[in-house]
């Protein structure tokens, strides 16, 4: 049976409400029982994690696990970072509203919708341009127009922005990229995997303190590698 045209759009009015509804109570339990349980306690990033709707992060077909505590594939060989571990290298950051971010790994826009929730100004850069402009699209159409988008090296960091008052790296590297830490703002804070793309990296806190860094080593993670610059 073929349904009316009025009644299929009636159906699909009623449905859309009923799944946002949805998303919004798994969101809900998402931040109380894997997020919050497991200390963080920023609560400007808690209202941004209970915000950001995921499934609109994730493919189509994925979303329904959108708000499991797992990293999930987006394609090109990349993923989204576990919910935890994005509400853990936000908080690391200590985000306020007046701070300018920079994200390296832009991804589906997953952390930069988080931070924008949060912070001021986001910029972010994604290698790989069809990630980039996909990213650049969805954040527009989601309304976050603090986030601007540039598919280039990320080794590089963006220069005509800097300095930052923060910087996130969501890909391993070996080494710390030197251009980041020039462009991090004296005080500022950067967390990015420090190791072989092929191991466990370690979650490393950057701090630039009379213009001289000073590292701490945080907790064991796995990212996709760095790519650009010298990390190829």
């Amino acid at each position: 049976m073929v349904l009316p045209f009025s009644l299929l759009l009636l159906l699909l009015l009623l449905f859309f409400p009923v799944q946002e509804e949805v998303h919004k109570e798994r969101r809900e339990m998402m931040v109380k029982h894997t997020i919050e349980k497991r200390g963080i306690s920023d609560r400007g990033v808690l209202n941004a994690m209970r915000t950001v709707r995921r499934h609109m992060f994730v493919p189509p077909e994925l979303a329904d696990r959108a708000y499991e505590d797992n990293p999930l594939p987006i394609g090109s060989g990349q993923t989204i970072s576990q919910p935890y571990i994005v509400a853990y290298m936000t908080q690391v950051l200590r985000p306020t509203p007046r701070m300018k971010v920079l994200e390296i790994g832009t991804g589906f826009g997953y952390q930069a919708a988080v931070l924008a929730e949060i912070v001021r100004e986001v910029y972010t850069i994604e290698i790989i341009p069809e990630l980039g402009q996909s990213a650049a699209e969805r954040l527009k159409k989601l309304g976050y127009d603090n986030v601007h988008v540039k598919v280039s090296d990320g080794y590089q960091g963006w220069p005509e922005q800097a300095p930052f008052d923060a910087i996130i790296v969501t890909a391993a590297a070996e080494t710390i990229p030197p251009p980041l830490i020039e462009q991090l703002k004296e005080g500022g804070r950067m967390v990015i995997p420090v190791g072989s793309p092929s191991k466990t990296q370690i979650l490393t806190l950057v701090e630039k303190k009379k213009g001289k860094t000073v590292t701490k080593s945080l907790l064991p993670v796995v990212f996709v590698p760095f790519t650009g610059g010298d990390q190829n």
